[in-house]
């Protein structure tokens, strides 16, 4: 059986109710309109980010853990159950994260902002403790699987990237308090592995492979692919974080880089053939924006080989920070408005004969809005990097504001027309 099938098959049995997804959906659609508002309006020109407190800094935590984190946690939560093929648990433990991750996020990004250490470690302390509570969970889903050997890997090894990114994470804030703690010069690299591509991004990676088939209609690749995939990832990263830590010669990062990139270039083959084979060809604007995601998971790639190699780039890191928002962030916006309507329509038309359809639950001014919007924003961020130019970094995280406030509205749509069907 397809993975459409299969999922539409036992979906209403693998359901959460629905307020616990559609709550971290909609932080993370809070969250987005913020950290485009602090990149449009906060003091500090993100262009000369170097590191260190400040807005930039909390900009860039607002996507995330704001958008990126928030969506993961919504997302998985929902989706694991169905690649497991077992009934979801936790509901209380999910509420309550949600109730400690939200405001935690806001005190993190709020003591990145205004350069207040113990408001950084408040929030980043809240943070963790929803973000470990969320692992156990998880990890309790994947004991249990009994189907999808790929998404699985990829979601065990997303975990243990989450507790190595918590611990680079609690020593980084560590160090800011003034605590004896190892240096940035060993915590930030491993943290700067371990947040985009270990967590986040393989936990993207591995959910691609159920819902890119189910929403093209085609078979899920081949399972020994999607394992191979991950495994040339995962070594990528233990090479990777051997390196920084002084533990492998500097050569090991060539070759942590080779093996992450054929992993990666891997995984795009398998998401190319499961589009080319799908019976739905046309998937419409959010199937552009994940093809535009993959673009700027390649430019992440080569700029991390810059980055690692001591080329002279200038404004090399905010290049690699952008682009690796780019990935994961438009990534993460072209799924959210195809999952929001699929799984409104499943919970509205449970235990009823008519519904309305996904279709029906969509507003495709708004999304056509954010569509043009935030593709200007990524244009005009990508070209302020390259000209250096300030004004034109504000001007396209305006447009970006205002993707996010339609994005917004098509959230605030879907909410309306689920509540008028007695969701």
């Amino acid at each position: 059986m397809s993975v459409p099938g299969a999922f539409l098959g036992g979906a209403s049995g693998r359901l959460l109710p629905a307020a616990l997804p559609l709550r971290f959906f909609g932080a993370a659609v809070a969250y987005h309109v913020l950290g485009w508002l602090v990149l449009a309006f906060a003091p500090g020109d993100w262009l000369a980010f170097r590191g260190g407190l400040g807005w930039p800094l909390a900009a860039l935590h607002l996507f995330t853990l704001g958008v990126l984190g928030m969506t993961a946690l919504g997302a998985a939560a929902q989706l694991l159950p169905v690649a497991t093929r077992q009934s979801p648990v936790g509901d209380r433990a999910l509420a309550w994260i949600w109730r400690l991750y939200t405001p935690g996020v806001a005190l993190l990004a709020l003591g990145m902002g205004f350069a207040q250490p113990p408001l950084l470690a408040l929030g980043g302390c809240a943070v963790a403790l929803a973000l470990a509570t969320w692992a156990a969970l998880a990890a309790k889903h994947l004991r249990g699987a009994r189907g999808m050997p790929g998404v699985c890997a990829h979601a065990w090894s997303a975990l243990v990237s989450l507790f190595l990114l918590l611990a680079s994470a609690l020593l980084l804030a560590g160090a800011w308090l003034g605590w004896p703690v190892p240096g940035r010069q060993l915590t930030l690299p491993l943290h700067l592995l371990f947040a985009p591509f270990g967590f986040m991004g393989l936990l993207a990676l591995g959910l691609s492979y159920l819902l890119v088939p189910m929403f093209a209609l085609s078979q899920p690749p081949r399972e020994g692919t999607q394992l191979a995939s991950c495994a040339l990832m995962v070594t990528a990263l233990l090479l990777a974080a051997g390196a920084a830590c002084g533990l492998l010669p500097p050569l090991a990062r060539a070759l942590a880089w080779a093996l992450g990139s054929t992993g990666v270039l891997l995984h795009l083959h398998l998401m190319r053939r499961a589009l080319a084979t799908g019976m739905r060809k046309e998937l419409g604007r959010s199937f552009v924006l994940l093809k535009v995601s993959w673009c700027a998971l390649l430019a992440t790639l080569v700029l991390a080989a810059v980055l690692w190699s001591g080329i002279p780039l200038p404004r090399a890191e905010p290049a690699f920070a952008f682009a690796m928002i780019a990935w994961l962030l438009t990534f993460l916006l072209g799924i959210l408005q195809r999952i929001l309507p699929f799984l409104g329509a499943l919970h509205a038309a449970a235990g009823k004969r008519r519904g309305p359809t996904a279709s029906m639950l969509t507003h495709e001014k708004a999304l056509k809005v954010h569509f043009g919007c935030h593709l200007a924003a990524l244009a005009g961020c990508a070209l302020a990097l390259a000209l250096d130019a300030g004004w034109l970094a504000r001007l396209a995280a305006l447009a970006g504001l205002g993707g996010a406030a339609a994005f917004a509205f098509f959230h605030v749509h879907l909410l309306r027309k689920l509540r008028a069907a007695g969701v």
